[in-house]
């Protein structure tokens, strides 16, 4: 009988796969090679082959530099994000976003509030556990976010600006200004966030 790890490493390893054929697959519909991929992404060139190979288990933030670089959004690299007849979706049935990527973002949680990502937007639910930071990896990319806090406090930086945002706020910005995350504070933040277009 198969050990529980060998169970549990054959999904991840079909996963990984999966993500390094579209990875692969995306590069070459672009005509560019792999240097271009590396320079665009801000990724070494070993990295990205590995990746290419399924052979290397990408954080989260490598995945958003992949996608950002490749024009695609994130949740492109998961598997079950095909598209969904119902409008509804149920706190049991939203879909985590975090995938392969748990170790880069710690203990966060990253649920899709959208049936799916074929729309004009998509919108998450965040828990954010203290100590959470994001800073390392800052975003940027084409659109426009919204997001509100259900509870707790966040640090939403822009471009270097900090934005304390407490119980109740709401901030809305350029997705294109480079911006981090960081719950500094002792309490789990809760919010909801709205991206447009979809960049997951």
């Amino acid at each position: 009988m198969p050990s529980s790890d060998t169970q549990s490493a054959a999904p991840v390893s079909a996963l990984l796969t999966s993500v390094g054929h579209l990875v692969l697959s995306l590069r070459k519909e672009k005509g560019w090679t792999l240097s271009q991929l590396s320079e665009r992404s801000g990724l070494s060139q070993a990295i990205v082959s590995q990746i290419e190979r399924g052979l290397a288990n990408p954080s989260f933030t490598t995945l958003a530099q992949l996608a950002h670089a490749l024009g695609v959004p994130v949740g492109k690299f998961f598997i079950g994000q095909d598209e969904t007849k119902s409008p509804v979706v149920r706190k049991a049935d939203r879909r985590n976003l975090k995938g392969v990527a748990r170790k880069s973002i710690g203990e966060a949680a990253y649920e899709l509030l959208t049936p799916d990502l074929n729309g004009a937007l998509e919108a998450h639910w965040i828990v954010s556990p203290p100590g959470h930071d994001t800073s390392a990896t800052p975003f940027r990319h084409g659109g426009e976010e919204f997001g509100v806090i259900l509870s707790g406090r966040k640090d939403i930086y822009l471009d270097g600006q900090c934005y304390t945002l407490e119980e109740g706020d709401s901030i809305t910005y350029s997705s294109e200004i480079p911006h981090w995350y960081i719950n500094r504070y002792e309490e789990v933040c809760v919010a909801i966030w709205v991206n447009t277009p979809p960049t997951w």
